[in-house]
């Protein structure tokens, strides 16, 4: 269970993942060593995964974004792990509906992603079909969650307050 100051805590990672602890620590009215304890518990637990950095893809020259629908033979067969090993495909995500996978891939151009589904894709003997949507520009990108913050203060909506005034 996740309690308000380890939501805090995590909240304050996800904008800054380079934060120092002492800082962690005082914008949540913490002991840095209380605070460092959490974030262990957090990673042992699994729910911080790791840190990383957050690269601008167009800078490095992979300026390029799709998202393809894969559908296989079999859904749930091992080819989902086998698009996790393709280096340009960044997510996998096992969906229902008519398809069995939808990849998030990177490329530098378009002959690059089309040379992925040549050499790469075409590989894969379980895929039947792909579809695939180019990203002409992305207004948000994010891996923040939408983590709920529990010591805002709670308002009643007008028709709760007039309940409890008729109720008095």
């Amino acid at each position: 269970m996740i309690n308000e100051i380890d939501t805090k805590i995590l909240n304050i990672i996800q904008q800054d993942a380079r934060i120092s602890n002492a800082e962690i620590a005082r914008q949540v009215g913490l002991a840095p060593s209380a605070v460092l304890e959490r974030i262990r518990k957090l990673e042992e637990r699994g729910v911080i995964r790791g840190y990383a950095a957050e690269i601008d893809a167009a800078q490095v020259g992979y300026g390029l974004t799709a998202f393809v629908f894969v559908r296989t033979s079999f859904c749930g067969s091992t080819v989902g792990e086998a698009l996790a090993q393709i280096p340009e495909v960044l997510e996998v995500h096992d969906v229902a509906g008519e398809d069995c996978y939808l990849l998030k891939v990177r490329a530098k151009n378009t002959d690059e992603l089309g040379q992925f589904f040549r050499e790469k894709l075409k590989n894969l003997p379980e895929i039947i079909s792909t579809k695939t949507t180019i990203v002409l520009q992305t207004i948000k990108e994010s891996i923040a969650l939408p983590l709920e913050q529990t010591d805002k203060p709670k308002t009643d909506s007008p028709a709760k307050r007039k309940r409890r005034a008729k109720s008095k």
